[in-house]
């Protein structure tokens, strides 16, 4: 039964990314229709991501918008070599980049400051959103810590579900540098997080910061 569910969710990713890859064939023929549906979809996603790098709504909304109006002027030059989700990752790391630097050290996110956008799924509450919404804040002010190549490392990873090869082409590194940003951060939070809680180091805390199986440590 596990490994039928597997192979469901498999297809059912797969025919994600060719509904979104025929979305950005109807956009290159001008589809405005199309936009819209990638632009609803993308939407929270993005959102999410980019709280990483600013607390401040205004760029957030600011770079999104810029995202799809690359998309809408670039989608001819989308080629299928990446899955859709990677390209457009991409194009909003350097839109969220840009916009940081035209808006100078005011943009970036500060240690211990809440997220902009706070969008979290409300079906990831559990039997008690108290405590959840707690745990989250809790894991943010860690979060907040890394430097901002490091936490959207980890939201790729772990909230984006991309590959150590995704991460690199949308953050245009080496894998190799991914791997050392991904190994630093769960480094330093495994350090702070029981701090920000009042657990001496070394006490279990109930948040796991281990990597995927399918990533590694740096070599």
């Amino acid at each position: 039964m596990a490994h039928l569910t597997v192979i469901h969710s498999a297809r059912s990713a797969g025919d994600a990314d060719a509904s979104e890859a025929e979305l950005v064939r109807q956009i290159a023929c001008g589809n405005r229709e199309s936009l819209a549906c990638l632009y609803r979809g993308y939407r929270r996603r993005l959102v999410r991501f980019l709280a990483r790098l600013t607390r401040r709504a205004d760029i957030i909304d600011e770079a999104i918008n810029d995202v799809f109006w690359v998309v809408w002027q670039h989608a001819d030059g989308y080629r299928g070599d990446a899955r859709v989700s990677t390209w457009i990752m991409g194009i909003a790391y350097r839109c969220a980049l840009k916009a940081l630097r035209t808006h100078g050290h005011e943009g970036e996110r500060a240690a211990n400051e809440p997220e902009a956008h706070n969008e979290r799924d409300a079906g990831s509450a559990g039997n008690d959103p108290s405590a959840q919404h707690e745990l989250s804040d809790w894991v943010a002010k860690g979060l907040a810590h890394l430097t901002h190549e490091q936490r959207v490392t980890l939201e790729l990873a772990y909230g984006g579900g991309h590959s150590l090869e995704e991460i690199a082409a949308i953050m245009d590194c080496p894998v190799s540098t991914v791997k050392a940003r991904m190994f630093h951060a769960r480094v330093k939070l495994r350090n702070l997080l029981p701090a920000l809680a009042g657990v001496h180091v070394g006490v279990h805390v109930g948040v796991a910061v281990a990597a995927p199986g399918q990533r590694g440590e740096p070599t």
